[in-house]
């Protein structure tokens, strides 16, 4: 079994910082890549950042220059530096790996349970 866990998320003002941390856990043979996506209500999840296992990043042209992702292979976690924060970014924000287990052999995608960030003064 495998588990995501998020922290990090929380109330900030306009123009502040954040910093998102999930971790995996559980019988994991490897990790491939790990992304960060955010969720509002009545909107599909979207995509914010991904980044390979090798360090290969990818952003979301709305939080270009902004956010920075990047992970610990050692520590199995993957992180989200939330930079310039504006109302716009308030959501859910949930993390997803790509996971290989040890029982299967084969990777396939896992989420975390998701944690809020509220930007607003």
């Amino acid at each position: 079994q495998v588990q995501l866990v998020e922290s990090g998320g929380g109330l900030v003002q306009p123009g502040g910082s954040l910093r998102l941390s999930c971790t995996a856990s559980g019988s994991i043979f490897s990790i491939n890549d790990m992304a960060w996506y955010r969720q509002t209500p009545g909107k599909e999840r979207e995509l914010v950042a991904d980044i390979t296992r090798d360090g290969s990043t990818n952003y979301a042209d709305p939080v270009k220059g902004r956010f920075s992702i990047s992970r610990d292979n050692a520590k199995n976690t993957v992180y989200l530096q939330m930079n310039s924060l504006k109302p716009e970014d308030t959501a859910v924000y949930y993390c997803m790996s790509f996971i290989a287990t040890f029982q299967t052999g084969y990777s396939r995608n896992y989420w975390g349970q998701g944690t809020q960030v509220t930007v607003s003064s």
